[in-house]
């Protein structure tokens, strides 16, 4: 879910070829791919408009995609798949073939472009990982995923447009080399000056503020303290720049687990203001707010 212009409200989601709408035809299997699916809030804000597929030219969508607007009316709905046109990645296999992909709406989400690539440098993407996607001022996006470069090498990327999606740069910004697909998730936030991502590495959960385009410039923050299989963390940053990074401990494949967070002052560094409760349900995580008045809530 992103907000626009005017505070029109975006959502995006990973939709099944069994609902109706499908995905390009999978040139694995022969059969309908899953679609990429996209909605907005009606301009009387009383309900969505019907979903729309966005994929055209990608198939083998997993993982979760996302979506990010700003305030000029751009919207971006950003995920990763396997090109339709096979021969465009000659020699790759299985998740190494996989690339992020960029949807671009230039009128608030009444049209897209058809998707292309964001990224071609022969990365991968971590097939069941989420990425996430961030829309910032003067035409600046990002993104964050994870790779699956030769199976192993399951790195955290950050991409950078600074021509609206047209074109990304970027690079390595944290490395985790693990035969398998940790189903892990990122996130982005920001207020004022400060914009901060999140992610995953090696069952431990990582913060950094987002100072350049250049990602091995940025200091990597890990959670404080001891925790068991930390995942899926979330960030929230209030008016005075204050950060609260919160994050899932011991949830797995159909297990549930408890919610912790820590909060950060502008400087960085942790404050009182810490904890972990269990109550959080299968497939589920955690979401940190910041309201007007400085102070943070957490959902889960």
């Amino acid at each position: 879910m992103a907000a626009g212009r005017e505070g029109t409200i975006h959502v995006a989601w990973n939709g099944s070829s069994e609902a109706g709408l499908q995905g390009p035809v999978n040139p694995d299997s022969g059969k309908p791919g899953s679609p990429m699916l996209y909605s907005r809030l009606n301009r009387a804000a009383k309900e969505f408009e019907p979903e729309r597929n966005v994929i055209l030219r990608s198939f083998g969508l997993d993982g979760g995609g996302s979506v990010a607007a700003d305030a000029a009316g751009n919207v971006y709905v950003v995920w990763h798949g396997i090109n339709t046109d096979l021969k465009s990645v000659a020699g790759a296999e299985g998740e190494a073939r996989r690339q992020v992909w960029v949807a671009r709406s230039e009128d608030d989400g009444r049209t897209f472009q058809t998707e292309s690539p964001a990224w071609h440098q022969p990365t991968g993407a971590c097939g069941c990982c989420g990425l996430k996607a961030f829309a910032g001022r003067n035409g600046s996006v990002r993104v964050l995923y994870r790779s699956a470069t030769k199976s192993v090498h399951r790195d955290v990327y950050m991409i950078t447009s600074t021509d609206y999606g047209r074109s990304f740069h970027g690079g390595l910004l944290h490395k985790w080399e693990i035969n398998a697909c940790p189903m892990s998730s990122m996130d982005f936030a920001e207020n004022r000056d400060v914009l901060i991502g999140a992610w995953e590495t090696g069952a431990e959960v990582y913060w950094t503020k987002i100072v350049s385009d250049r990602p091995q410039e940025m200091t990597v923050v890990p959670a404080p303290g001891g925790g068991k299989a930390r995942k899926h963390p979330r960030v929230a940053v209030n008016d005075a720049g204050e950060l609260l990074f919160v994050w899932t401990e011991g949830t797995a494949w159909q297990r549930g687990g408890s919610v912790a967070w820590q909060l950060y002052d502008r400087s960085g560094q942790p404050a009182a203001e810490h904890g972990v409760v269990p109550g959080v349900p299968a497939w589920s995580f955690a979401a940190p707010a910041a309201a007007p008045d400085g102070t943070f809530s957490i959902f889960y």
